[in-house]
């Protein structure tokens, strides 16, 4: 079975890193820093043109939480639709009830939505916050979900091998789990051994300093420590390394 490696991308430039790096597909956000929200059709149009890669596109209005008032939630429709007129290849969200459950009514609208263009309906890790991870992906296969991003419940998916490993065993002919957060060229292969999975989601994350992010006094920094003049990126030799490992003996 094919191996897959999917790439956690904040921008365009990230999007351009995994690709020269052969990585198979990205998850298409803005501000990760945050959790990761909904990306700009203008860099999802430049990514498609200048690439091969396919495009999962989060959708996500604002950075707390997965539980959206009515507004939120038709921001996030038409988003979700305007991104696959302009060639996204799926969707990546998350609709969540206030006690954590799937919300079945939104969840299935969305769906149903995405799949109206023939492409991929992705829940994303609000599923790691879910009081019950077999009723969630339960409600999902009912739903018509293609595939879950997960951590396996945990904060890093090697934490979370148990779950995944188990979810798989039982749910993985009805639908695809992708483990994510990290992940990457040191564990990659120990995990998917372990789970049963032929795909991983990394984030390759490096950074680069910009000198114009602090000064007199006022400062736009994000990071901390030895990174506060800095933002993080996808490092290209990181990608190559998580592919070449992943690829290896495939």
């Amino acid at each position: 079975m094919k191996r897959i490696v999917e790439v956690c991308a904040g921008s365009y430039q990230d999007c351009i890193a995994a690709y020269k790096g052969k990585a198979d597909r990205v998850e298409l956000n803005s501000a990760l820093s945050v959790g990761g929200l909904t990306p700009s059709v203008s860099s999802l149009r430049k990514v498609k043109e200048e690439t091969k890669l396919k495009v999962i596109c989060m959708v996500r209005p604002r950075a707390a939480g997965f539980c959206y008032d009515e507004d939120d939630e038709m921001i996030i429709m038409e988003d979700a639709q305007l991104l696959l007129d302009n060639g996204a290849d799926g969707i990546s969200f998350g609709f969540l009830n206030e006690n954590g459950t799937i919300k079945e009514d939104k969840t299935a609208q969305m769906i149903e939505l995405v799949h109206s263009y023939h492409k991929e309906a992705v829940f994303h890790r609000a599923f790691d916050v879910c009081p019950d991870a077999y009723e969630a992906i339960e409600t999902l296969i009912r739903l018509g979900a293609d595939r879950i991003l997960t951590s396996g419940q945990k904060a890093k998916a090697f934490e979370g091998k148990d779950l995944l490993k188990d979810l798989q065993e039982k749910y993985g002919d009805k639908i695809e789990l992708l483990p994510g957060s990290g992940v990457n060229a040191t564990n990659a292969i120990e995990l998917m051994e372990y789970t049963g999975i032929n795909q991983v989601h990394s984030s390759c994350k490096s950074y680069l300093s910009d000198p114009t992010t602090a000064n007199n006094g006022v400062s736009y920094a994000y990071l901390t420590d030895e990174h506060e003049m800095d933002y993080d990126i996808v490092n290209e030799d990181l990608v190559t390394k998580l592919v070449e490992v992943v690829k290896q003996g495939a």
